[in-house]
């Protein structure tokens, strides 16, 4: 009988040459299906000036063969943190699968045009709101934020919302990938893929849990 990825990355003899992107999307669609809410959330970690590291929840929005992309404010703290120090970590915990993945490894700009396609695809209401939000600076009242929501709705023409030059997107490059799975008394799995380089292959290790 065929073997699930699953199955051989905790197959000690059998995890050679396993691809952890392609062991991601087995865990992924495994999550679609059983998470109540946001299955592509994830906890993305990222340093300041003093290396004090911040840590907020934000959407896997993309993903491919390059690394794992979410959109943002370039203009907030963490899109400051992370074009100044560009490395970051990142961990989805799906509570119903009792797993989670946690990543590391540079982070780099996506492209314009991916930028454009992605705010595109956003209902009307997010572009709005993500062409008025001063992400992450003081704010008086919340009025003052639904007075210029509903200014710049008013100003909106047939084109619709364009994308703010200050919007994009950040991707992390995964150096490492850990894939951890609930054990009877803590007795966890844990297999960790580390590589050199993006054109580099992948090596796994087993972890004590």
């Amino acid at each position: 009988m065929l073997q699930t990825l699953t199955e051989r990355l905790f197959d000690d003899a059998d995890r050679t040459a396993l691809d952890p992107l392609a062991l991601f999307e087995e865990w992924f669609a495994l999550a679609q299906e059983a998470e109540p809410n946001d299955p592509h959330a994830m906890a993305f970690a990222s340093v300041d000036g003093d290396g004090l590291p911040d840590v907020r929840m934000v959407l896997l929005n993309a993903r491919d063969e390059r690394g794992f992309s979410f959109f943002t404010n370039f203009q907030s703290t963490k899109g400051h943190q992370l074009l100044d120090q560009p490395k970051g970590a990142m961990v989805m915990h799906w509570k119903s699968l009792r797993r989670q993945i946690r990543m590391r490894g540079p982070v780099e700009q996506v492209t314009p045009a991916e930028a454009d396609a992605y705010f595109a695809s956003r209902a009307k209401g997010s572009q709005i709101a993500s062409s008025v939000s001063q992400q992450s600076r003081p704010l008086e009242n919340r009025q003052t934020l639904l007075d210029e929501v509903a200014q710049r709705t008013s100003q909106i023409g047939e084109d619709g919302v364009t994308r703010p030059p200050h919007w994009s997107g950040f991707r992390l490059v995964p150096s490492s990938i850990e894939f951890w799975k609930d054990g009877e008394f803590r007795l966890h799995d844990r297999v960790r893929f580390t590589r050199e380089g993006i054109d580099q292959p992948w090596t796994s290790q087993r972890l004590y849990p």
